[in-house]
C-alpha cells in the first residue's frame, strides 16, 4: 500500500472531520467553532504550506492528517490523527516530518505541540520524535466564544 502525503485543502474537510472521529483521543478534542468546516478554512487560509493529509493509493482514503501553524516566531501541531487501522505503519512520523520541514522553509526554529496526559500512546509517540515535556509551564486557555468549551 503505497502512502502519499500532501497539503491539506479546505475541500478536504469532510474526510478530515471523519479521520478525527475515527478514534476518542482526537473526538474529545474537538470543538465546534474552530474545528467546524469555516474554522478550518480560516485555519488553512492562514496555514496554507504547513498542514499535510496521508492518502492511500494516491488520493482513494484519507488515512491521516496533521493540521501545525505558526505566529512567526514558533509552530503548533494543533491536530495529528492517523486512523486506527492505519497505526504504526510509520504515517504519524511521515506527517511529523512533513510539518516540521514546512516549517522550517517559513523560517520557524522551535514547535511545540499539546497532548492529552492520558493519551500514553501518544505521549510515547511525541517522546519518540524527539519532543521533551516541559513541566516548568503552566497552560491557560479562556474561551471567547460561549459556544467553545473551557476544557478542565
Amino acid at each position: 500500500m503505497a502512502i502519499t502525503i500532501r497539503p491539506v485543502t479546505a475541500a478536504d474537510y469532510d474526510r478530515i472531520y471523519a479521520l478525527w472521529n475515527s478514534t476518542e483521543q482526537s473526538r474529545r478534542a474537538l470543538n465546534p467553532v474552530d474545528d467546524s468546516r469555516e474554522g478550518i478554512a480560516r485555519y488553512l487560509k492562514r496555514n496554507p504550506a504547513t498542514c499535510f493529509l496521508a492518502c492511500t493509493d494516491g488520493d482513494r482514503e484519507a488515512v491521516g492528517v496533521i493540521l501545525t501553524g505558526h505566529d512567526g516566531r514558533r509552530g503548533m501541531i494543533h491536530h495529528m490523527c492517523v486512523h486506527p487501522s492505519y497505526r504504526r505503519r510509520g504515517i504519524a512520523r511521515l506527517l511529523v516530518q512533513a510539518a516540521e520541514e514546512a516549517l522550517r522553509r517559513e523560517g520557524i526554529s522551535k514547535v511545540f505541540g499539546l497532548v492529552f496526559k492520558d493519551n500514553e500512546a501518544a505521549n510515547a509517540f511525541w517522546e519518540s520524535q524527539g519532543y521533551t515535556l516541559r513541566t516548568n509551564l503552566n497552560y491557560r486557555n479562556k474561551s471567547l466564544d460561549p459556544n467553545v468549551p473551557r476544557g478542565e
